[in-house]
């Protein structure tokens, strides 16, 4: 069990005290640059919307449903692994003070760690700031000596983080499957990131792996349609975004596994010819035209153990569920 006389002591210890739970919002989604982002990204000729804009507060929700359904596979073996090897996991990354989690969400899978890591200091990181303020209303309320430093950024792009954030001991925590969503090169330049951020710490990452399309493509096509809703709701995002006039009934959800990339390919569909127009300019889609939204990469475990040592990491270790169909990869900075 979590102790709190012993976070506290270690808090003490090694971590500036300060009022706790803290939230900085280093990211705001209604500045000109977000907008010229999702405008150039529709007016590409193959036109797409960063996966990172499907996480609004509804969207998060959504991907909270997503998590609990039969299809989607990641999370319940992620849980496995956790569950099989949280003490050699813990040995592995070495002592922790700050755990920093990346795209943490309802924080969940972090506080599942907090008995095994004990860190003095837990600072969430998520670009939807509303979701995760709830989230780290809850775990203030329930680990009350624990300090708590909330980021809502979007560290895709950069990895600012506050400084009140500790330097010494830092597990950066990147649970899910979400390193996927990048591409491969671009996930090699995040991990370079995160291995600079470290400054000396460790990294614990999930990384879901090659399968057969009969069991990846389920898990984003559901048959209650919760992954729809989740893709569909996107364009609701951008509408509020750029004061774009998207009707998701036109729209349908598309997925499917592109197996000479290795990824999951997420679409939205146009269902009739149809223009979207916001006040900055406009585009037409024919029938059948298609918006891309995510890629979900996936790896073999030699690949990415070798993109890890790429990005400066060393003594490399990973574990696997009972079926091996994902990974949390260990690594020191």
């Amino acid at each position: 069990m979590y102790n709190p006389s012993y976070a506290s002591t270690y808090n003490n210890a090694h971590v500036k005290i300060h009022p706790s739970p803290r939230f900085h919002q280093l990211h705001s989604e209604d500045n000109d640059a977000v907008r010229t982002e999702i405008e150039r990204g529709l007016r590409a000729e193959r036109a797409s919307i960063s996966p990172k804009y499907l996480y609004d507060e509804l969207g998060s929700n959504l991907f909270t449903a997503i998590t609990q359904l039969p299809e989607y596979y990641p999370t319940r073996s992620e849980r496995e692994i956790v569950d099989r090897h949280a003490p050699a996991i813990s040995r592995h990354v070495g002592p922790v003070r700050t755990l920093i989690d990346l795209g943490a969400g309802d924080c969940v899978k972090a506080e599942r760690l907090f008995p095994y890591l004990t860190p003095a200091q837990y600072v969430p990181v998520d670009i939807s700031v509303d979701y995760l303020r709830q989230a780290v209303d809850r775990l203030g309320a329930r680990y009350t000596d624990m300090d708590l430093v909330a980021v809502g950024t979007d560290f895709f792009e950069t990895l600012n983080l506050p400084p009140d954030v500790g330097e010494v001991e830092r597990l950066f925590f990147y649970p899910g499957s979400s390193i996927g969503n990048l591409a491969p090169d671009h996930a090699a330049a995040l991990l370079t990131r995160i291995r600079q951020a470290c400054k000396g710490g460790s990294l614990l990452i999930g990384v879901d792996l090659v399968k057969p399309r009969a069991l990846l493509e389920p898990a984003y096509d559901d048959a209650l349609g919760v992954t729809a809703a989740f893709n569909l709701n996107m364009l609701r995002h951008a509408n509020r975004i750029i004061d774009a006039d998207f009707d998701v009934a036109q729209w349908s959800h598309v997925a499917f596994y592109n197996e000479a990339q290795s990824r999951i390919e997420m679409h939205l569909q146009a269902e009739a010819d149809l223009t979207v127009t916001w006040p900055r300019g406009q585009r037409s889609f024919e029938r059948g035209a298609r918006i891309h939204t995510e890629n979900s990469y996936k790896y073999w475990p030699s690949t990415f153990k070798a993109m890890l040592e790429r990005a400066g990491f060393h003594n490399v270790r990973y574990w696997t569920d009972e079926r091996e169909w994902f990974a949390l990869f260990g690594a020191r900075g």
